[in-house]
C-alpha cells in the first residue's frame, strides 16, 4: 500500500467532491465532517512513526475492543479488519505489515479510534488518566529473568546431552560371524580380567634369584624378539612365552648358564600352544650357538611343565590389546606402534607390577597420544578398557620413555624390529615427549 498524502492543499490535481455536504464519496464510502479528526490523528500518528524503525513482530499485550467506529457506523467491517499501532507504522512508512502484527479483538481498558482515507480503522491505546496529548510507549513482552535464565540453563543442559560421546557397539559389525562368537566375547573378557590375576608374578621375584638378575632377564627377553621374528611366529607366541618365563622364574632358581635354554624351552612350549607349524629342537640348539644339548632341552622342558603344573591358558597382554584396539577403532599404523610399545615394555622388568590389562591399554593409549600429537582416550575405550585416563598415564609415561630410549643402548632389538619395511618403520616415530613435560 503506498503512501498518500493526508492534506489536499496546494494540490491542484485533487478535485474536490461535492456531490454531499462537504463530504466525500470515495470507493463507495462517505466521509464527512469527520475527516478532519482522521486528518488529525493521521498526523499525530506520522509525526512519531515516519522515519522510526518499525516495532517488532512480538504480540501486543493491549487488546482491541469489540466494536469499532468504522465509516462512522457502529459495527465492524466485513472487508477491513482492526489493526494495531504497529500495523500503522507500517502504513506510514510503506512497508508491508507482518501477518503477526493482526489480532483478534478483545475489550481494552479505554481507545481512541480515527479512520483513515481507505475506511480502514487505527485504533492508539490510551492508559486511563493521561491526556489524549500522551503518546503511549512501546510494549513487548519479555520473560522475566528467572524464566530467560531457567531457559539459558535448559538450553545448555541439552546441548551438553548432545555433544555427549556416545559408546559405540564394537561388535555389531560381528553379528553373522561365528568366531567372532559375539555372544559370548563380553563374559569371556570379563572371565579373563577376573583370571589375569593368576598369570601375574610378583614385580620383585628377582630379589629370590641368587644368580641372575633383571639385566639378563632384559638381554633374554630382547634376543628372544629377534628370534621370534626370524622364525615368523605368531604374536601370541611371543607374549605367552614371556609370561612362561617370568612365571617359572619366580618359582625356581636358576644359574646363569642355563638362562638361555629357559628361553628357548619357554618358546618351545609356547609354540606347541599355539602355532600350528612348530620349530624343531634342533633349530633351537642351532640358534643357542649349540649351547645345550637335546637331552637337556627336553629335561628342561619337563621340569618347566610341573613348575607351572601344566597351566599354559593364561590370559597374556596380547589378548586384551586386540580387544581394546577394536575399542579404539584402530588402523594398521596405530596396531603397529601399539605392538611396537608393549614389546619395548616386556623387556623392562619393572612393568611387571602392572597386570596385562592395564598394560595393554596403556600401550594403546601411548600410541594414540603418538599419532595424534595430543591425548585421546575415547569413552569406548574407557568403557571396554575399564580404565580411564587417569588410571592409564603412569604406565603411558613409562612406555612413553622407553619409546624414547628405544634406538640407543645395547637393547635395540625391537627397535630394530619394527625398523623394517615389513612393520612400516613404525619405531621411527616421533616420540609424544608432551606427555612426559605434563608430568608432575
Amino acid at each position: 500500500m503506498n503512501k498518500m498524502a493526508i492534506s489536499d492543499e496546494n494540490n491542484p490535481n485533487i478535485t474536490k467532491p461535492t456531490n454531499f455536504q462537504g463530504g466525500l464519496e470515495i470507493f463507495g464510502r462517505k466521509f464527512g465532517q469527520e475527516i478532519r479528526h482522521t486528518r488529525r490523528a493521521l498526523s499525530i500518528v506520522n509525526q512519531n512513526l515516519v522515519g522510526a524503525e518499525a516495532y517488532p513482530c512480538v504480540v501486543n499485550k493491549r487488546s482491541l475492543s469489540e466494536k469499532h467506529i468504522v465509516c462512522g457506523k457502529n459495527q465492524l467491517d466485513p472487508v477491513h479488519r482492526p489493526i494495531t499501532r504497529k500495523y500503522a507504522s507500517q502504513i506510514a512508512c510503506n512497508q508491508q505489515p507482518c501477518p503477526e502484527a493482526v489480532h483478534e479483538t478483545k475489550k481494552p481498558k479505554t481507545s481512541e479510534a480515527s479512520t483513515n482515507v481507505f475506511g480502514d480503522s487505527i485504533f492508539i491505546d490510551v492508559e486511563e488518566n493521561k491526556s489524549p496529548t500522551d503518546q503511549p510507549e512501546p510494549m513487548f513482552l519479555e520473560e522475566p529473568e528467572a524464566a530467560q535464565n531457567e531457559a539459558d540453563q535448559m538450553e545448555e543442559v541439552e546441548m551438553e546431552d548432545i555433544a555427549e560421546e556416545p559408546i559405540v557397539d564394537i561388535d555389531s559389525c560381528d553379528a553373522k560371524n561365528p568366531l567372532a562368537v559375539v555372544e559370548y566375547v563380553e563374559d569371556l573378557f570379563a572371565y579373563y580380567r577376573k583370571m589375569e590375576s593368576f598369570s601375574c608374578v610378583s614385580p620383585n621375584y628377582m630379589a629370590q634369584q641368587f644368580d641372575i638378575n633383571e639385566k639378563m632377564r632384559a638381554i633374554l627377553i630382547d634376543w628372544l624378539i629377534e628370534v621370534h621374528d626370524k622364525f615368523d611366529l605368531m604374536n601370541e607366541t611371543l607374549f605367552l612365552t614371556v609370561n612362561l618365563i617370568d612365571r617359572f622364574l619366580s618359582q625356581q632358581n636358576v644359574v646363569r648358564k642355563k638362562l638361555q635354554l629357559v628361553g628357548l624351552v619357554a618358546m618351545l612350549l609356547a609354540c606347541k600352544y599355539e602355532e600350528v607349524s612348530v620349530p624343531v629342537v634342533g633349530d633351537l640348539i642351532l640358534i643357542s650357538d649349540k649351547a645345550y644339548t637335546r637331552r637337556e632341552v627336553l629335561e628342561m622342558e619337563s621340569l618347566m611343565l610341573n613348575t607351572l603344573q601344566f597351566n599354559m591358558s593364561v590370559p597374556t597382554p596380547y589378548v586384551f590389546l586386540q580387544r581394546f584396539l577394536k575399542a579404539a577403532q584402530s588402523d594398521k599404523k596405530l596396531q603397529l606402534l601399539s605392538f611396537f610399545l608393549i614389546e619395548l615394555s616386556m623387556v623392562e622388568y619393572e612393568m611387571l607390577k602392572f597386570p596385562p590389562s592395564l598394560l595393554a591399554a596403556a600401550a594403546i593409549y601411548a600410541a594414540q597420544c603418538t599419532i595424534y600429537g595430543f591425548k585421546q582416550w575415547s569413552k569406548t575405550c574407557q568403557w571396554h578398557s575399564g580404565y580411564s585416563e587417569d588410571q592409564l598415564l603412569e604406565c603411558a609415561r613409562l612406555v612413553i620413555g622407553f619409546h624414547q630410549k628405544a634406538a640407543v643402548g645395547k637393547l635395540t632389538g625391537v627397535h630394530r624390529k619394527y625398523c623394517t619395511s615389513k612393520f612400516g618403520y613404525i619405531s621411527k616415530s616421533e616420540p609424544a615427549s608432551f606427555m612426559l613435560e605434563t608430568q608432575l
